[in-house]
């Protein structure tokens, strides 16, 4: 199945292997993800922040595991803001699961083959229903996985932001008291979560917007103003590449409903 093209072509994020490391800092505050050492790398990275999504998952594979972190990035990414068909949704979530454990034994201490990891299953899981995922398993290994990649990338907003989701989807799927002592949940901590991504990513869209919906599920309306202005920072967030153009066109969606 051919991926569907980013919706939003700009210019400005269309880098070149110069303006990519200049700019490298800044593109990956989410992730920390190291420079590529290999030209067919920076070409994969290029296409992944460009939006070309395809191209860089392909590019990333080519290469073997060196090239799985840019891989995982794109086909989470595509699957999570523009595949609308749900069964080919779950099936890249599971193909990325699936390559990282590959990942996790090749390269322990790299963080990425952990982070997208925790990634794909828990977008899996909110696919299937979370209950669901959680009598699978899946709660353990969501957490085990973002515990790793905290340990090894203390910086990654991202996985806090993922910390943050995990909390949140436990509580509201299974309440405080069993979500607290069978999973580890706790509010308060995902919350925190949220404040440490954007401490740690001040322009990160994805950390607002998350962080109000879990406001909205957790609070109701006690937070809902809070929440509302968190989506509208995040909807008035500066895309510097096509992740966050599409995060931030999600904000600006939730704004409208």
């Amino acid at each position: 199945m051919a991926w569907k093209q980013f919706p939003y072509p700009d210019n400005a994020y269309v880098y070149t292997p110069l303006s990519l490391e200049t700019s490298w800092q800044r593109l990956h505050a989410g992730d920390v993800e190291p420079f590529p050492a290999q030209a067919a790398l920076v070409q994969a990275w290029i296409a992944y922040h460009a939006g070309d999504f395809a191209r860089a998952a392909k590019l990333g594979l080519a290469v073997g595991v060196p090239g799985y972190s840019v891989a995982h990035k794109a086909s989470c990414m595509y699957a999570t803001h523009l595949e609308l068909d749900e069964g080919a949704r779950l099936a890249l979530f599971e193909e990325v699961a699936e390559r990282c454990e590959r990942q996790q034994a090749e390269q322990p201490d790299n963080p990425a083959g952990f982070y997208w990891h925790a990634f794909s299953l828990g977008r899996y899981a909110l696919g299937i229903s979370v209950v669901k995922a959680l009598a699978q398993g899946m709660g353990a290994k969501v957490r085990n996985s973002l515990n790793r990649t905290v340990t090894l990338a203390p910086l990654h907003a991202d996985a806090h932001i993922a910390f943050g989701i995990y909390h949140t989807e436990i509580i509201d799927k299974v309440g405080a008291l069993i979500g607290g002592l069978s999973y580890g949940a706790n509010k308060d901590d995902g919350f925190q979560h949220f404040r440490t991504a954007l401490a740690l990513n001040p322009a990160s869209a994805s950390a607002r917007s998350e962080y109000a919906r879990a406001l909205i599920m957790l609070e109701g309306n006690k937070k809902l103003a809070e929440a509302m202005a968190l989506y509208e920072q995040a909807a008035e967030c500066v895309a510097v590449d096509a992740k966050e153009r599409l995060e931030v066109e999600a904000a600006i969606d939730e704004l409208k409903k």
